[in-house]
C-alpha cells in the first residue's frame, strides 16, 4: 500500500466514523426528542467518535507498526462502543429514572457516567503503560511545559473576560461579581482538575480527531489559515443534530447551528493556535474541557440540564461574532499561521 493510498484510506475510515456514526446516532437524537427521553448521553458519546475514527484508521492500516499504542487505542474503542450502546439503550429501553438533587435522571445516563469515569481512569493507565516512545510516535506525549501552561492561562483570561464583557453588554455588569461571590463556583473550580482526570476521554475524543488528525490534513491541502477555517465549519456542522434536538428546540435549531459554527470557527482558531504553538495535543484537550465545564460557572447554574433547551435568538448572533471574533479569531493573524509545510 502506497503512502497516498494509506492516507486516503485512513481519511475515509475517519469520516465514516466521525460523521457517519454521528449522523446515524443523530437520527436517534431526533427520535428520542419526540418521545421524549433522557438525551444527555448522546452529546457525551458523540465526543468520542472523531478520535475513534482516527484510532480505527490507524489500527486497520498500521497494525504491524511497532510503535502503535494498541492497548490504549483498543481501550478507547471499547469505551466508545460502551457509550454508543448506552445511547441506543436510552432510547430503546428508557427504563426507570433515578432522583438526584431533585432532578430525574435516566438509569442509562448514570451508568454512562460510570463508563466515562472508569474508562478515563483505565485509559490513563493504558497511556502510561504504552511508554514514552509510543506516546511520542502518535502524538500522545506531553510537550513544552511553559508554552502549554501559558496557552491554558491565556485561555482562562480570555474566557472569563468574554463572559464579563457579555454580561456588561447585556446591562448585567454585576453578575460576574455575584458569580465570584458564590461558594458553589469556587468549590466547582477547585474540583475542576479532578473532574478533568475523571472525564478527559470525551475531550480527547474530539481533539485527537479534529486538531491532531484533521487539522494538519486540511492545512496541507488548503493552507495554514484557510485549513483551520474549513475545520471550524466542519466541526460546527458536526453538531447539527444536537443543535436542533438537544441544545435547543427544533424551531430555534438553525439559530443554534449558526451560533455553533461561529463558536467552532473562532474557538477552533485559538485551539489550533495553541496546538501549533506547543505541538501538544493535551493543550487543546484541556482547553476544550475548560470551555465546556466552565460554562456552568459562567451561567451560575450547576444543573445537569443546563445545556438543554437553551434560549437563543438571531439578535444574539452579532455579539457572539464580535466577541469571539476579536478575542479568539484574531489569533489567525499570529505567526503560527504563516504559510509553511505542514
Amino acid at each position: 500500500m502506497t503512502e497516498t493510498t494509506k492516507t486516503k484510506r485512513q481519511l475515509l475510515i475517519f469520516l465514516l466514523v466521525a460523521y457517519g456514526v454521528t449522523y446515524v446516532m443523530g437520527i436517534l437524537t431526533w427520535y428520542g426528542s419526540t418521545i421524549p427521553v433522557e438525551m444527555s448521553i448522546f452529546p457525551s458519546a458523540q465526543m468520542f467518535y472523531p478520535a475513534a475514527g482516527v484510532i480505527l484508521a490507524y489500527l486497520i492500516t498500521e497494525w504491524k507498526e511497532g510503535l502503535l499504542p494498541k492497548g490504549f487505542y483498543i481501550g478507547f474503542l471499547l469505551v466508545t462502543l460502551s457509550m454508543a450502546v448506552f445511547s441506543l439503550l436510552s432510547v430503546a429501553l428508557p427504563g426507570k429514572t433515578i432522583s438526584l438533587n431533585g432532578q430525574s435522571i435516566s438509569m442509562w445516563a448514570i451508568l454512562s457516567q460510570y463508563v466515562m469515569i472508569g474508562g478515563s481512569i483505565l485509559l490513563w493507565i493504558l497511556l502510561l503503560i504504552a511508554g514514552k516512545k509510543k506516546r511520542a510516535a502518535y502524538g500522545l506525549g506531553w510537550k513544552q511545559w511553559k508554552a502549554s501552561v501559558f496557552c491554558v492561562l491565556l485561555f482562562l483570561v480570555l474566557y472569563f473576560g468574554r463572559a464579563a464583557i457579555a454580561y456588561a453588554m447585556g446591562g448585567e455588569a454585576g453578575t460576574m461579581l455575584e458569580i465570584l461571590q458564590n461558594p458553589s463556583a469556587w468549590a466547582y473550580l477547585l474540583f475542576t482538575p479532578v473532574n478533568f482526570f475523571l472525564a478527559f476521554a470525551a475531550f480527547f475524543g474530539e481533539e485527537y480527531g479534529w486538531r491532531y488528525y484533521l487539522q494538519p490534513l486540511l492545512q496541507k491541502r488548503f493552507g495554514m489559515r484557510k485549513g483551520v477555517l474549513i475545520l471550524g465549519v466542519a466541526w460546527g456542522v458536526w453538531h447539527v443534530f444536537l443543535d436542533f434536538f438537544y441544545y435547543t428546540t427544533p424551531d430555534k435549531g438553525l439559530i443554534m447551528l449558526m451560533t455553533q459554527i461561529v463558536t467552532c470557527v473562532t474557538l477552533g482558531i485559538f485551539f489550533a493556535w495553541a496546538y501549533l504553538k506547543t505541538n501538544n495535543i493535551w493543550v487543546p484537550v484541556i482547553l476544550h474541557f475548560l470551555n465546556n465545564n466552565l460554562s456552568l460557572v459562567i451561567a451560575n447554574n450547576y444543573s445537569v440540564e443546563v445545556m438543554e433547551n437553551q434560549q437563543v435568538t438571531w439578535e444574539m448572533l452579532p455579539a457572539t461574532i464580535l466577541l469571539d471574533g476579536i478575542l479568539f479569531g484574531l489569533f489567525l493573524l499570529s505567526k503560527e499561521f504563516r504559510e509553511k509545510n505542514v
